[in-house]
């Protein structure tokens, strides 16, 4: 075991022991295989399966089928318990005792309960009683059934059931279910989304199928995309990529059975609720409860996308014109849609930390996932053994860009530039990862592991998936598509992440056609796609209006490659340790036939960009920042307009105000940023101004900052002393 990951180790460890303990009353280890779901039914548990949910869920009936499936005896609290002990129908009960007792009343009957190995229907107002809900919990796992309230409401007005406290005049019943959903998912171990007409029937294969995840301890692991996965103990889990961020071998981790795939009904669902509620839903799909418990969950989805958010809706869709959408993914604390990620990336690796280390986490920008990265890690809470170092090329970002940057000075968070482009930042740390003797001394010496924020680390991609998947369902809210509808989405593309975030919800079941990926000058994507050669021999970084796309090395080009040779690890290190030795690298026509299957790609010239900007002003009254402007200008290229198009919207317009204000021909560019930012909002309008941009130049200008030579040695030198000055003083 290397020195790099020997804290890692320990952490996994504990991790496959709460698997093993969880279900520690378990038959048989295999007895809820997901794969035998549909044909077999499981073995029993000698655990309880507490069946949560509103009333009118389907809890009961849920439950009678569920406990034939699993053969084991089901017991219903209203009819089996509560009845039976009162000598009397709930409702009476309720009558008799008031609402300020029933609670009190039911919760002394549900705390005498004892059982074993049942499935148990809870009634929908046993969560709000603690005690009960703690003694159920002793020897039970709780399952929250989340139907969809317009099912309930219709099915209880069918029922016309006259039982529930808070029943009244003057009390709607959406109000009583809003009020108790806090409850069910305060209790709840795992949920059940239910879609929109979900039958009893497929409510219980979803149980069983959640069930299953719990149990399998090795369902959900991920691979390198340069090895085959590895016997059980070289398994990976969400908590270990997240932490470790590159894999050993150099390759990037990716799930080993792909995405889970959502009913039609589930995002029709999802079409009516806002975007965190979206978020939560997605990442439960994607992110093992062993790892992130929902509530857990559910509480960093909240503090990631809420009053941060200059917009109410986080990630809105705006209609330019005739079949064009911009999905606008700048409204976060840095102006950018690397905020999208980087609000819920910290607080994933803070959670997933084990507790024997400290972490450096290193990132490379090219621009907007510098601030994005320093922000999301300022602004965590008693994370003394986290420190953030972020190296940017001097050169490379626009003025605004290094000024949010460099105004980061306090805590374990610090960025420094360099005299070189994107890549040399992006290949020095990768260097770093690879390094054993570097990583063994920082561990040896100062107990400190090497970790990324890039989007090479996984738990940085997964959170863009959520807009992609977002986009379309206000789509599908608007009445532009009709779910099933296939649309196009247009991304300004530079490291690849955001457009294998389109290919993954793509996935997961939004009906994307094709993912066009759009470049500046520096169009090495545009050109693999259309040759199948990727060459960078002789090809130098040209520093463009766009800064964020200026990138030669793609990273999770690696991650689409994988995907689209059908996971041919072998495959994939080849091409990519061709790249390093001989910097090119050649596909097969067969596979890149199977590459245009999900992607399209095209480049435009800086003059290009600016004229982007000036005609859609001029025909709309909207302002787009440049890297928006690559994506439409390419977009009236390749797009056939037989669908729908959403234009990925990266940055506000802010940000590049110079050369936003020349496209849009102002007669005269302002030297200082704030002039700059005070004549866009005379052309467009204060409203639409990012504050957080005048906020980041408030007494920021003329600060001085780190710059380093291209040297590596000089950059692991600032990544030792960063080391020192973070960590030495709590050691």
């Amino acid at each position: 075991m290397t020195s790099r990951y020997f804290c890692r180790f320990f952490a996994k460890m504990e991790r496959m022991r709460c698997h093993q303990l969880f279900f520690s009353h378990a038959r048989s280890p295999s007895c809820l295989a997901t794969a035998q779901l549909s044909t077999k039914s499981p073995q029993p548990l000698e655990r309880n399966v507490l069946l949560m949910g509103p009333p009118g869920a389907g809890k009961t009936s849920v439950g009678r089928i569920l406990a034939h499936r699993l053969g084991m005896p089901v017991i219903d609290i209203d009819d089996d318990v509560l009845e039976r002990t009162w000598g009397m129908p709930v409702a009476e009960k309720l009558a008799e005792v008031g609402e300020e007792c029933f609670l009190d009343e039911e919760g002394r009957v549900v705390c005498n309960l004892s059982a074993s190995g049942c499935v148990i229907s809870l009634s929908g107002s046993n969560p709000l009683h603690s005690d009960a809900m703690l003694h159920l919990k002793r020897s039970g796992f709780a399952v929250y059934i989340d139907a969809d309230v317009d099912d309930i409401i219709e099915r209880l007005s069918r029922m016309k059931v006259n039982r529930i406290m808070g029943q009244r005049s003057g009390v709607s019943m959406r109000e009583i279910l809003q009020y108790r959903k806090q409850f069910y998912e305060k209790w709840s171990d795992t949920r059940v989304f239910c879609g929109r007409g979900d039958s009893v029937e497929e409510v219980v294969e979803k149980v069983l199928q959640v069930l299953a995840r719990y149990q399998e301890s090795e369902s959900e692991t991920f691979t390198s995309t340069r090895s085959q996965p590895g016997p059980s103990g070289g398994l990976k889990f969400f908590s270990d990529v997240v932490v470790e961020g590159l894999a050993p071998d150099g390759g990037l981790y990716v799930p080993s059975k792909g995405f889970p795939k959502l009913e039609p009904s589930e995002w029709l669902r999802l079409a009516k609720m806002s975007y965190p509620e979206r978020a939560q839903v997605i990442l439960e799909k994607c992110i093992h409860p062993m790892d992130i418990s929902p509530l857990e969950l559910r509480s960093m989805v909240n503090q990631a996308y809420g009053e941060n958010f200059a917009s109410e809706s986080v990630a809105p869709v705006k209609h330019l014109a005739e079949e064009q959408y911009v999905l606008e993914l700048f409204h976060g604390p840095t102006a950018s849609f690397k905020d999208l990620a980087l609000q819920l990336m910290p607080q994933m690796f803070a959670h997933c930390l084990p507790q024997m280390c400290n972490y450096l986490v290193l990132v490379a920008t090219s621009g907007d996932t510098g601030s994005a990265v320093l922000s999301g890690f300022s602004s965590l809470k008693g994370s003394d053994r986290i420190g953030l170092l972020v190296f940017f090329p001097e050169d490379g970002v626009s003025l605004i860009q290094k000024l949010q940057m460099t105004s980061f000075k306090e805590g374990n968070v610090r960025s420094v530039s360099v005299l070189s482009d994107f890549d040399f930042c992006q290949r020095s740390i990768k260097r770093m990862f690879g390094d054993s003797s570097l990583t063994g001394h920082l561990a040896v010496e100062y107990a400190t592991v090497l970790s990324t924020a890039n989007s090479i680390n996984w738990a940085r991609l997964l959170p863009q998936v959520v807009y992609h998947c977002s986009a379309y369902l206000d789509l599908l809210r608007k009445g532009a598509v009709t779910f099933g509808d296939p649309i196009d989405v247009c991304i300004p593309t530079g490291n690849f992440g955001n457009s294998m975030s389109a290919v993954y919800a793509k996935q997961m079941g939004i009906p994307i056609r094709n993912v066009i990926c759009a470049s500046n000058r520096n169009c090495v994507i545009a050109d693999f796609i259309s040759t199948g050669q990727y060459d960078l021999r002789g090809r130098k970084l040209v520093v463009s209006n766009s800064p964020a796309i200026d990138i030669l090395k793609s990273s999770n080009l690696e991650r689409f490659i994988y995907h689209a040779s059908g996971g041919d690890s072998d495959l994939v290190r080849g091409l990519f340790m061709s790249l390093e030795k001989q910097q090119c690298f050649a596909v097969s026509e067969d596979l890149l036939q199977r590459i245009r299957q999900d992607v399209q790609a095209g480049w435009c010239s800086e003059e290009d960009c600016l004229t982007t900007i000036h005609k859609v002003y001029s025909k709309t009254g909207y302002i787009m920042d440049t890297h928006t402007a690559v994506a439409k200008a390419v977009a009236d290229r390749v797009h056939d307009r037989t669908c729908p198009l959403m234009l990925c919207s990266t940055a506000h317009y802010g940000k590049f105000a110079p050369a936003v204000l020349k496209a849009l021909r102002c007669s005269s560019v302002p030297d200082q940023p704030v002039e700059q930012l005070n004549a866009l909002c005379a052309i467009g309008g204060r409203e639409q101004m990012h504050k957080a941009l005048y906020k980041c130049l408030r007494d920021r200008l003329n600060q001085p900052h780190t710059v380093c030579q291209s040297d590596f040695d000089v950059l692991t030198d600032e990544v030792e002393s960063m080391i020192q000055d973070s960590f030495l003083k709590v050691m």
